[in-house]
């Protein structure tokens, strides 16, 4: 059971936008970070364990060209193995910030040359992946940036095509964690990073110094707006209210899960003890917990608790630490961060 915390104040209501909250924790200086997103800023703000709000920081999209302000399409911190940086998606670029948004340390503009007129230009989807950061684009394809350990210097290392429709979210899982489960024949293919399109089209891919597309796992006429990965199992959440558990190497369906009334809006994992949360614009959260039966390797799913946030389009929801203990909400028209944590 999870009872409602101390809200952490915003200065303005979430956007509503997709899986639209971010959090950091920083066990060290027992903090935690938030990012919401909305319009042309994105909020940071850092809070104790109790919830008390001890700094806030605004950002702003880069101009770029264009007359009218760009919007951020989402705000996300992704954790390298030698540094964190904060990266912003926009309709302009791509912006990448020491962890605090203090400095920014590289941006990359759009190039709007081969969309048509009537179609929107725009990055969405993030993650790390080893030393990459992968960003989604409105064309399909995946952008994939190489970090250095320190300083600027980041580049433009690969373009992946897998999809012909815009990336709604890409997950990415550190490659040591399938191996424990996986044969020792499968372990050269691992899969680790799976990649989301406005179709629901889910590719599947291995990275490393060149990303390879394992395979390709169909969609069925919804978009598939969030997905996660865990010890080689991909959760997608849909457009219909569903939650879809897929064996990433083969694209094999282990569950389907009518998990939601509406549209599904954010996906997270607890990866230390296997808890999934889904949030979606039926008001609900929800928590489940995955485990693989070491006999056959099939996925077993126990739903574990629900929470509603009353008369709010709730549009993003993340665990607030690795083992599930907590989590937080953001809602469209809501100007606080919702804090539940576990009796």
């Amino acid at each position: 059971m999870f009872r409602r915390e101390r809200s952490i104040p915003l200065r303005g209501s979430a956007a509503a936008l997709c899986n639209n909250l971010s959090v950091l924790q920083l066990p060290v200086r027992s903090l935690t970070h938030f990012g919401v997103v909305h319009g042309p800023s994105a909020q940071l703000l850092s809070a104790a364990p109790e919830g008390v709000p001890l700094a806030q920081r605004q950002l702003q999209a880069k101009e770029g060209a264009g007359v009218s302000p760009p919007l951020i399409t989402q705000v996300h911190w992704c954790v390298l193995p030698f540094r964190v940086l904060l990266v912003l998606t926009s309709h302009r670029g791509i912006q990448m910030y020491e962890s605090d948004g203090s400095v920014m340390v590289y941006w990359h503009a759009l190039d709007a040359g081969d969309a048509s007129l009537v179609q929107a230009v725009f990055a969405r989807g993030i993650a790390a992946s080893g030393h990459f950061i992968c960003v989604g684009m409105w064309s399909g394809r995946v952008l994939v940036f190489d970090i250095p350990a320190k300083g600027p210097n980041i580049v433009l290392s690969e373009e992946l095509a897998g999809h012909q429709t815009p990336v709604t979210d890409i997950a990415t899982e550190p490659a040591q964690g399938q191996l424990d489960c996986k044969p020792l024949e499968n372990r050269d293919c691992v899969a680790d990073m799976v990649t989301a399109d406005d179709s629901g089209l889910l590719c599947v891919w291995q990275s490393g110094p060149e990303f390879k597309l394992l395979t390709r796992i169909p969609g069925f006429g919804v978009p598939c707006p969030s997905v996660q990965l865990w010890q080689g199992t991909i959760a997608a959440g849909y457009g219909n209210g569903q939650v879809r558990l897929y064996e990433a190497s083969t694209g094999t369906l282990h569950v389907q899960i009518d998990a939601h009334a509406r549209a599904i809006c954010a996906l997270d994992l607890a990866p230390e003890v296997g808890k999934l949360l889904s949030a979606a614009e039926d008001t609900f959260v929800h928590i489940w917990k995955l485990s693989r039966r070491p006999e056959g390797g099939y996925i077993e799913v126990e739903h574990c608790h629900g929470e509603c946030v009353p008369d709010t389009q709730v549009c993003g929801a993340r665990f607030c630490d690795p083992s599930g203990s907590s989590f937080a909400v953001t809602g469209y028209d809501l100007a606080e961060i919702l804090r539940f944590s576990s009796m």
